[in-house]
């Protein structure tokens, strides 16, 4: 199994939002200090009252809750305008990498008190679907050394009053919580999700990543296509991973699905469905809406790369899904990154 300090040169820790020399002279009475808060296994067993009462609570309401919770030398270091608009990193809310740290302080740290630490870890379970939320903890135990330890977050607008976005990003991590302020885009805006199970150089069957039975679902409808089918799907270069902007309705790479049999459509939506099973419901039906609005899947093209073929086994690590302004990026070498980007529209631009 990998250790929590093992990188790769594609997801090298990028600079937080708030450099941590502006944090440390900002946050005045808020000291910064790294794992000051017990393992999350750990802190539900002994379960304290804020995180018995959090529970299965809605995690827009949770992150209204949070809001009133945080002091003003707190909101100083994690909350935001609605649109502001970062020096460096352009419009900080819809800001998208495979490593990155959209404020300074650690979820684990001092900074926060163990009781909004569990609204804060209300908010991520609320986010993910139960039967997943194992596996994205073992995740973050390869990657990061557990929930909260490398993990950042940041609140734009003010819950309740009018549009916000919780965002929560991190090693292998952007994930949002917006209550559907957001127009046009599920998820709140582009997600990553990521795992290095074994390693940063993933072996071709990638024993232990969460995410793999995803591309082995996919993979079956390659299995399924006729040779002509298969010219038209494989792609030979990788596009650069944080090319998933939208291209609208001009071609796409790979095998159109208007080209596919009712049973290779049928294995498609399996995948489709594979790919939204960790999100709640809802996030899962702003995919679906977004995708019926732009035409669904028949909008949509399937692309695998030859190259990024650990092991030339031809059980593709990299593949695409993507239609005009739908982009599903699994690129599994040196191991798994997955970029997401999802509209209704595609003119709606990427912050990457």
């Amino acid at each position: 199994m990998s250790t929590p300090n093992e990188r790769c040169p594609d997801c090298e820790r990028s600079e937080s939002a708030v450099s941590r020399r502006d944090f440390l002279v900002a946050g005045g009475a808020v000291a910064l200090t790294a794992s000051a808060w017990p393992n999350w296994a750990v802190a539900k067993e002994t379960g304290s009252a804020v995180a018995k009462g959090v529970a299965g609570k809605n995690p827009e309401s949770l992150v209204g809750t949070l809001y009133s919770a945080l002091t003003d030398a707190q909101k100083k270091q994690v909350c935001f305008a609605w649109d502001y608009v970062h020096p460096k990193m352009g419009l900080l809310r819809t800001r998208v990498a495979n490593n990155w740290h959209i404020t300074e302080p650690e979820i684990n740290s001092k900074f926060f008190t163990a009781d909004q630490r569990d609204i804060i870890r209300g908010i991520f379970e609320g986010i993910i679907q139960p039967d997943w939320q194992p596996r994205i903890d073992q995740q973050l135990d390869d990657d990061a050394g557990g929930f909260g330890e490398e993990q950042n977050i940041a609140i734009f607008g003010q819950p309740g009053d009018g549009k916000f976005e919780f965002v929560m990003t991190g090693r292998h991590m952007t994930l949002r919580c917006d209550g559907n302020s957001s127009d046009h885009v599920a998820f709140g805006g582009p997600i990553f999700y990521g795992h290095a199970a074994d390693g940063s150089d993933e072996p071709s069957d990638h024993p232990g990543n969460v995410f793999w039975p995803q591309a082995l679902e996919a993979n079956k409808v390659y299995t399924m296509l006729d040779g002509k089918q298969r010219k038209l799907a494989m792609v030979e270069k990788l596009p650069r991973e944080e090319n998933v902007g939208f291209r609208g309705p001009s071609a796409l790479p790979g095998i159109p699905v208007t080209e596919l049999a009712r049973d290779q459509k049928e294995q498609l939506q399996k995948v489709l469905a594979k790919l939204i099973e960790p999100y709640r419901q809802s996030d899962r039906d702003e995919v679906v809406k977004c995708l019926k609005a732009q035409g669904g899947l028949d909008a949509c093209a399937l692309a695998f790369y030859r190259q990024g073929d650990i092991g030339n086994d031809q059980v593709w690590d990299c593949w695409r899904l993507e239609g005009p302004s739908f982009v599903w990026y699994f690129r599994g070498k040196p191991h798994v990154h997955v970029w997401v980007n999802v509209a209704d529209t595609p003119t709606v631009k990427l912050n990457a």
